[in-house]
């Protein structure tokens, strides 16, 4: 049968090393053969060599150590740990269209956790790229709303020794009733301290003396006083309804019927028809169908506050800078003078990216 050696149903032969595994070394604990280590890689001028253990692939370098002449050389490579911008578009395209991270795996041939971290790092940029460019905001009519989702498990379910975050998670939102855009977003709990968060953010951004309209929660009329002042108009739709609400948002997945609605003027100058949440309240519904977090009666929510924040402003950055609006027939920030034209989700990736990047260097 010519020169070899075979173990079990496996033939070693002799030959050219390179071309297959060669001898075995030597019968392993189980008296088997353990075929020879591969011989090293050749590279031109330097003889064959090894990688060396202080390999620092994070700068996309890699040192090699010369067997033949004993010295360590460094050649520059593509980062191995960077998706292609194609794949990469194709990821967050698939993300922003309202598809789970395991779906997402599956259409793109990706990684989850890939997928996972190359969310979370453009909503991170993303976040920054809106407060960079979201400032000076000339807005006659804003629309207050919550938008109920929650990270691990649900309220009912959170025990003690649980981290903080667990549990009931709102997002907080301001949308422009004429432009569509959403100028300012926050997540937390539904608290006083979230929702003074949230109104400073906004009055941070919007100039001038707005038109704002909410709901009845009871932090949003000490809060906009004690931030706005006098300095903006604002009134509270009150709805009330047949059958008494849960307070368990959990448990609510459709409202009860409207018996009556109730405009109440709080501040300045409201007019009653101006005075209404139905915008803010459909844009609840894009977020839901947009990003999978927010689906509920699934297992697509969040499990870290973290991807959770960066989830929402990767969806509102889509939302302003790509999606063309219905009835405007433009994107929101074309409407609100920001761009001349819809993003693309490529472009949007290497802004978020350049956000990143500043503010690395600035740290």
């Amino acid at each position: 049968m010519g020169d070899g050696l075979t173990v079990g149903r496996r033939r070693y032969r002799s030959g050219n090393p390179g071309s297959n595994p060669g001898p075995p070394a030597g019968p392993n604990r189980r008296g088997q053969g353990v075929p020879a280590p591969r011989p090293l890689i050749s590279t031109p001028g330097f003889g064959p060599v090894s990688f060396d253990r202080s390999t620092d692939i994070a700068n996309g370098t890699a040192a090699f150590q010369s067997c033949a002449h004993g010295q360590s050389t460094t050649f520059g490579l593509a980062p191995m740990n960077i998706l292609p911008l194609e794949r990469q578009t194709a990821v967050v395209s698939a993300l922003v269209e309202g598809c789970s991270i395991r779906t997402t795996e599956r259409l793109t041939q990706t990684h989850r956790d890939t997928v996972m971290r190359l969310g979370a790092r453009i909503g991170r940029g993303c976040d920054a790229l809106h407060d960079f460019m979201f400032r000076e905001l000339q807005i006659s009519q804003l629309q207050f709303d919550e938008l109920w989702a929650f990270i691990g498990k649900k309220q009912k379910r959170v025990k003690k020794g649980d981290a903080a975050s667990a549990g009931d998670k709102y997002t907080f939102l301001a949308l422009d009733a004429l432009n569509k855009a959403i100028v300012s977003y926050r997540c937390g709990k539904r608290d006083g301290a979230t929702t003074l968060e949230f109104v400073q953010d906004v009055r941070a951004r919007v100039v001038g003396a707005p038109m704002i309209s909410s709901d009845a929660f009871a932090a949003y009329e000490p809060t906009i006083r004690y931030v706005f002042g006098d300095n903006c108009h604002y009134g509270q739709i009150v709805k009330n309804y047949a059958a008494e609400q849960s307070v368990n948002a959990a448990r609510r997945y459709s409202p009860a019927a409207v018996v009556s609605v109730k405009k109440h003027r709080v501040i300045g100058f409201m007019p009653g028809f101006l005075t209404s949440t139905s915008h803010v309240e459909r844009s609840n519904l894009s977020v839901r169908i947009a990003s999978r977090r927010f689906t509920r009666l699934t297992n697509g929510f969040s499990k870290k506050v973290e991807n959770h924040e960066a989830a929402v402003a990767l969806f509102v950055a889509h939302y302003n800078l790509c999606r063309v609006h219905e009835t405007l027939r433009m994107a929101p920030a074309m409407a609100l003078g920001l761009t001349d034209r819809p993003w693309s989700v490529a472009e949007l990736i290497q802004v978020a990216e350049r956000m990143l990047e500043t503010e690395a260097r600035a740290h």
